[in-house]
């Protein structure tokens, strides 16, 4: 092997990865270890009270007012004007055909500053402010009699975390007893890049947060119980329709050349490398009045990209903003009865940068199998959305989502009828014998991601030199995580093969494990509808074939022409999983998929097991399986929180920069907050931080001080009149010997006025 050589710039990566490795292994021994245990936001910087929608976040116009105070990081607040549930079942009108249905909606935003956004797995990667509040959606379904009942959750979050959904679990069976079970409640993340990270229990998922954030965690299940009390609520009778239709323009497979590696006659049998059909379910009350709707598609998303310091919910929430924001005419972004839910399905390879890979150095393609440049490598080789810039590709993306559920919606016949019906099991994804056929077995293995792992996709590449497709290890590498990590045993390196471990998550143990081992399996169904709630990223063709198998196995016993939906990032977060074909190409999402090269023929053989006891009635004979670990003991957030400080002659809420006197509507869609009404005297709130129309950034500056932009883009809808913009915010404020407190305040800028162009 010829001798491997440096740059200097790898040289001074490789010392920066040692010193940090270093640093967090004491870290991991010497840090404060934070109480797991759900408590009262103690020392959270968020208020635990809630306020109405029209004083939280932060609005303004272009031309930019800057207020001085740290960023506005409230608490959820209650997103529909509904009653507050009781625990008590209220009593359901049986004689109809049809279900009950109940939805609800409620803000589980979270940390909006001083926390790592999940997704891409880069360093720095911060929230500093908020381009839209992240929903929380629930749909419940019941039969008549209100004997069988399901629970769907969408929720605008990286993924679900194992620890986030046994705390919703727990909380159900306290508030509701055996009505809200592991086995008939699915919460699904809808995959945003953009969203807070600090909610996991499994080590790799919180060292890439970098620790565990109790005020985050707080907040999403607040939100997540709070939509689902909603839903409970406001139950009443009404029907299902589901329609299906091809979306074109969205989407591209960010792995094609993995995909050629699928049998020839497999992949003939489809026209596209990517699952282009969308499935939706369009719900009304018994008179027809709309009351939701629950789609599924298959697109990763990453339209914001790697550079955004913004929480938002992407390209999918974008489109749930539109069609609620259609539905819900007077009210403000995240408000109204009507909930829209966009969730993720088999999205593994799947990116909606449809210019593809390019090297951003030479504007050459980039599109091969290790998905590199000439000159300058993978770091150059980066994908584009078809918009001018990551806020307008989301749009676009987005907007082409919407338009066909919109279609879909309208167009929506067929009614969903059949009894509902519900099974889960844990398993130890660690030990599954596959039978590959009626004579070869194959098995899982212990946790570990490959060499590709650390070299991201072309939505997102990796912060050090790494390649996608390599098959072979790194000797600098292998002894750089031998000398910290230890040694990974003979054992896991066979069973992963071909992929080259970089790290063997699945034996490493401290301070908790790095990798689930207990993974969730659970389908839901509705009628000829089943649902199944995957616990990852499922690549387009796993996803065929998963939905494929399925089918027959229902089919098999009893329950023939069913529909399969694959909804994505369910109950408990495990990577990706590539077809076996795929895996030996180990690009990203093979080496990413942790528990070996059997593991798609796992779960179809685990789903099966659910299939079969639906269709023939035994679900009460499924075993448990394993119950997952609930830990206590996690590392405390690595992000300083430190007291918020006003210059010298300044107080929180000044305004820095005033607004303009005058503002033009011009073609772009920018907007503002409040609007003065004549008539009435009063001030209209015409746009909260909710809105896409609205960005909020807040600049982190040293030994407390900070500065907040707050810009609204107007559109061409605008009314002319007269407007303003306010701020709502808190600072930290520790006296000497005292704990922390927060401390609220408000700013409002000078009034503008909107005109007509000329």
């Amino acid at each position: 092997m010829a001798k491997r050589t440096f740059s200097t710039f790898e040289t001074f990566l490789i010392f920066l990865l040692v010193m940090m490795t270093g640093v967090t292994v004491a870290l991991l021994s010497l840090l404060f270890i934070t109480s797991g245990t759900i408590e009262n936001n103690k020392d959270s910087g968020f208020l635990t009270t809630q306020s109405p929608p029209a004083t939280q976040g932060s609005s303004t116009p272009q031309g930019s007012t800057l207020t001085q105070g740290p960023a506005d990081t409230q608490g959820p607040t209650a997103t529909q004007a509904s009653p507050t549930p009781s625990t008590p079942e209220p009593t359901l009108f049986q004689n109809f055909s049809g279900y009950h249905i109940g939805v609800g909606r409620a803000d589980c935003t979270g940390q909006v500053a001083d926390i790592n956004l999940m997704g891409y797995g880069k360093t720095g990667q911060n929230a500093q402010g908020i381009l839209t509040r992240l929903y929380s959606r629930a749909f419940i379904m019941a039969e008549p009699d209100g004997s069988n009942r399901v629970v769907f959750v969408s929720i605008e979050i990286g993924m679900v975390s194992q620890r986030l959904r046994l705390e919703v679990l727990n909380r159900l069976q306290s508030k509701y007893g055996s009505l809200y079970r592991r086995d008939n409640v699915i919460l699904s993340g809808t995959h945003t890049h953009s969203g807070p990270a600090g909610y996991f229990q499994y080590t790799t998922f919180v060292l890439a947060s970098e620790g565990f954030s109790n005020r985050t965690f707080e907040y999403m299940v607040n939100g997540i119980m709070k939509s689902i009390e909603i839903a409970h609520t406001n139950m009443k009778p009404g029907k299902i329709f589901i329609n299906k239709g091809n979306v074109d323009g969205a989407q591209i497979n960010r792995s094609p050349t993995s995909y050629l590696w699928n049998p020839l006659s497999e992949r003939a049998r489809y026209s596209s490398n990517t699952d282009k059909e969308m499935l939706l379910l369009k719900m009304v009350d018994l008179n027809g009045d709309d009351l939701g709707l629950i789609s599924w598609f298959a697109i990763h998303p990453v339209s914001m990209n790697n550079s955004n310091h913004l929480v938002n919910s992407d390209n999918m929430g974008y489109a749930s903003y539109l069609f609620e924001q259609e539905k819900n005419k007077g009210y403000l972004p995240g408000q109204g009865p009507y909930v829209a839910a966009f969730a993720s399905s088999n999205l593994g390879d799947v990116s909606p940068n449809t210019l593809g890979p390019s090297c951003i150095n030479t504007g050459e393609s980039c599109d091969n199998a290790n998905s590199t440049c000439p000159i300058g490598g993978p770091s150059m080789c980066i994908a584009m959305g078809p918009g001018q810039d990551m806020f307008n590709s989301t749009q676009i993306i987005g907007r082409i989502i919407y338009e066909k559920a919109k279609e879909l919606y309208a167009s929506a016949s067929q009614e969903v009828t059949g009894p509902l019906a519900s099974a889960h099991q844990w398993v130890n994804m660690t030990d599954v014998t596959v039978w590959l056929n009626s004579t070869h077995t194959g098995k899982t293995c212990k946790p570990a991601l490959g060499y590709s792992f650390a070299a991201g996709t072309i939505d997102g590449f990796g912060s050090l030199n790494f390649t996608q497709g390599t098959t072979v290890g790194d000797p600098f590498w292998d002894s750089l995580r031998d000398q910290i990590l230890g040694k990974p045993s003979e054992e896991i390196k066979e069973c992963q093969k071909p992929k080259p471990i970089l790290l063997h998550t699945g034996e490493l143990s401290k301070p908790n494990p790095w990798h689930p081992d207990i993974v969730d399996v659970q389908i839901i169904t509705l009628g000829f509808l089943a649902i199944a709630a995957v616990p990852g990223e499922f690549t387009t063709m796993s996803g065929r074939r998963f939905r494929e198998a399925i089918q027959e196995e229902f089919a098999t016993y009893g329950m023939p022409n069913m529909t399969v939906v694959v909804s994505g990032l369910c109950n408990v977060y495990t990577h990706y999983i590539t077809t076996y074909e795929e895996y030996q190409a180990q690009r990203y999402e093979a080496a990413s998929t942790i528990y070996g090269p059997h593991t798609l023929s796992a779960y179809i053989q685990l789903f099966k097991v659910l299939a079969k006891a639906i269709a023939t009635g035994t679900v009460a004979n499924l075993s448990t399986g394993p119950e997952p670990p609930f830990f206590k003991q996690l590392i405390n957030t690595l992000i300083p929180n430190i007291v918020d400080r006003a210059p010298t002659g300044k107080h929180f809420g000044d305004v820095l920069q005033p607004v303009n006197p005058t503002y033009r509507m011009t073609h772009q869609t920018f907007l503002t907050v409040e609007k003065y009404e004549a008539t009435s005297a009063t001030w209209q709130i015409v746009h909260n931080d909710a809105s896409w129309e609205t960005r909020f950034y807040w600049h982190k500056g040293l030994l407390g001080y900070s500065n907040t932009t707050i810009q609204w883009h107007i559109p061409d809808s605008a009314q002319p009149g007269i407007y303003r913009i306010r701020y709502f915010g808190h600072s930290r404020k520790q006296d000497l010997l005292k704990a922390a407190v927060i401390v609220s305040f408000e700013s409002t800028s000078s009034t503008f006025e909107v005109v007509t162009a000329l």
